[in-house]
């Protein structure tokens, strides 16, 4: 339980982050913030379990609520906690050795891919998005000549920062 409670108030912050950035309210990140730290760690039975905010998620979030509306993707998750549950308490963890490494290591790319692209612009000053905006990702438009447009667009606006 103590270990639930540190990782909680350590990922607390980037709870409340990665809830904003996929378009849900802040106190949806403290609710999953709550779920994963503590309830997770106390029925995981473990003293080094580590449960928490998965940062790369963010994609897949964010489609499944613009697809599905936020109230259906709440009803998927709550599902899928109860199937992996259900998988837990059959230990069929040993499934995940017939999962090729290599779409695991596409998935985790294309994360990076994305955290890159969105980044970039940012990293080298330029900040086309209000700054009240919270939620402003844009992981497709077609109005975009291409993939990486608005990179090579935001090297007009470089600045030092001085």
């Amino acid at each position: 339980m103590l270990s639930g409670v540190v990782v909680f108030l350590v990922a607390l912050p980037l709870c409340l982050g990665i809830a904003v950035a996929s378009g849900a309210s802040p106190f949806a990140g403290i609710i999953t913030g709550i779920i994963g730290g503590l309830i997770v760690g106390y029925l995981s039975g473990s003293q080094v379990s580590v449960s928490g905010p998965a940062a790369g998620l963010i994609a897949i979030v964010i489609l499944a609520i613009q697809n599905l509306g936020f109230e259906a993707f709440l009803l998927s998750v709550l599902l899928a906690g109860i199937f992996q549950l259900v998988l837990g308490f059959i230990k069929a963890g040993t499934i995940s050795n017939y999962f090729p490494s290599g779409v695991i290591d596409g998935m985790l790319t294309g994360i990076g891919i994305i955290i890159i692209v969105k980044e970039l612009p940012h990293a080298i000053g330029y900040d086309n998005e209000h700054e009240g905006d919270f939620f402003s990702y844009r992981l497709t438009d077609e109005a975009d000549a291409g993939f990486f447009n608005e990179i090579i667009h935001s090297f007009n606006f470089a600045h030092t920062g001085f």
